[in-house]
Parts: structure tokens; C-alpha cells; sequence
């Protein structure tokens, strides 16, 4: 059986929100709503993350594990993985690490389970998860990143070949496949903790740089992604999936109990 640590990378610096994690939704701050959901959908350890002691000493009251990473590293991936090393410096206590993006309050964390199923059924390097794209609008918007995968229809999870921001793959004979679904990327992982803790180690790559996909490190180095197909992101469904400015906090204020 796994040995399973979720990690929620936190930090206050936020320049269209300030102070995120901590603002206030309707008794409870952000962050406590996101550990609450975590705890009570994912199995195994949790920890925060954090990149402020602030958070820490929030984390203290409200019954949560955190620990202090550099404020400076360059992304959640990086904080997880230094929060890692300090819980686990053997590197042998943990096989599965849950990424969960601290301001993902109403996301729903079982969604990782069906990712953890697939790192532990298919021994990929990462899992995480696609939706079907509706309109031609967000395909063609650079802000909406598309996986390239092969699916057949029916087919819900499958290796990613590739992550950009352009509208791929190109559809040369669309009479002659059955399948013209754009997929788009969100940003949930599952990493094997030893795969996590290489993806660090290397350098950034060369389409990661130019596409600003820190993903494409991974791949560029023979790495193994997954994803699986979801129809559906929420716990909620009137409530926005995560926070990040002051009208999706009041909308949460409204629909979150």
C-alpha cells in the first residue's frame, strides 16, 4: 500500500489579492477551508507548505502540520518538494506526493485519489487532469493550456505527449478521425516522490522556457505524464473552484457554508 503525503504549497505574496490564505470566508480563512476539504477527501499525511511564518503560526491554530519553506522559490512545485526534504530527508518515507494548490477552496480533493489510482496502476512519474474544451474561444486563447493526447473515443485517460499554449494538435483530415476534442490542462498533480524530487534537480528546459510550462521540464527529460478526463472540478457547483480576486472571494463569501 502507498505511503501518501498531500502537500499544499501557501504563500502570502499575491499581487491581485493580497494576503489570500488568510482572508476571511465566512468564519474560516481560505487556507483552513482547503486543509479541511483535503483532510477529509484524501488519505495519508498532510502538510502546508508555506512560505511565510505567518502561515505557519495561522496553520497552529487551526490544527494543521506547515512547514517553512524559502519564500523565494521560483514555484509551488519547488515548495513542495523543499517541504518534502524536510520531512523526509531519507527519501524513503513517502512513495505518492499530492500537490493541492492552496487557494483551490472549492476544488474537489477526491479528484486526486483517481490520480494516485493512476500513479500507482501505470508507475507514471506524474498524473493529473484534463477537461474537454467547449468553445473555440478557449482553445485558441494562449492563457488555456492543451494537452496533447491520443485518445480513442470513450477513452478517458491516457500518456501526454505534450503541453502548449497554441490550439493543438492540428486537425489535417477531420473526416478521417472520430475524435477532434481540444483538452484542456488543469493544474492538479500527482507525482512518485522520487520523481518529484528529480524534476527539481534539473535544469529548466528549453520548450519549458519558451512556453512558460514548467510540465514540459519533465517530458523533455523521458519522464511519464498522465491525465485523466474530468467532467467536473467542483465540490459546489455555485461557488467559483479557486480564488483569485476579490469578486471570486465575495462569491465564495455568498455560496460557501
Amino acid at each position: 500500500m502507498s505511503k501518501i503525503v498531500t502537500m499544499i504549497p501557501v504563500r502570502m505574496a499575491s499581487t491581485r489579492l493580497p494576503n489570500k490564505p488568510l482572508l476571511d470566508i465566512n468564519g474560516k480563512s481560505l487556507l483552513q477551508r482547503v486543509y479541511e476539504n483535503v483532510k477529509k477527501y484524501v488519505p495519508g499525511d498532510i502538510y502546508v507548505a508555506a512560505g511565510d511564518q505567518v502561515i505557519v503560526e495561522a496553520c497552529e491554530k487551526f490544527g494543521a502540520k506547515a512547514i517553512l519553506t524559502d519564500p523565494k522559490l521560483p514555484s509551488g512545485t519547488d515548495r513542495i518538494a523543499a517541504a518534502l526534504k524536510e520531512i523526509d530527508p531519507s527519501g524513503d518515507k513517502y512513495d505518492i506526493v499530492v500537490n493541492f494548490q492552496g487557494d483551490a477552496v472549492n476544488v474537489n480533493p477526491e479528484i486526486n485519489n483517481q490520480l494516485i489510482k493512476i500513479v500507482e496502476e501505470s508507475g507514471c512519474d506524474i498524473a493529473t487532469v484534463g477537461m474537454v474544451f467547449k468553445t473555440q474561444e478557449e482553445i485558441d486563447s494562449p492563457n488555456n493550456v492543451k494537452i496533447v493526447m491520443g485518445l480513442r473515443d470513450g477513452e478517458t485517460e491516457g500518456r501526454c505527449l505534450y503541453f502548449t499554449r497554441a490550439a493543438a494538435p492540428y486537425i489535417r483530415n477531420p473526416e478521417k478521425c472520430s475524435n477532434h476534442d481540444f483538452y484542456h490542462h488543469i493544474g492538479i498533480y500527482v507525482y512518485n516522490a522520487k520523481s518529484l524530487r528529480k524534476i527539481v534537480s534539473l535544469p529548466v528546459g528549453v520548450l519549458e522556457a519558451r512556453e512558460s510550462l514548467e510540465q514540459l521540464r519533465a517530458l523533455e527529460n523521458g519522464m511519464v505524464i498522465r491525465a485523466k478526463l474530468v467532467n467536473n472540478l467542483k465540490l459546489n457547483q455555485e461557488a467559483p473552484a479557486d480564488i483569485d480576486t476579490m469578486e471570486e472571494l465575495e462569491e465564495a463569501r455568498k455560496t460557501l457554508i
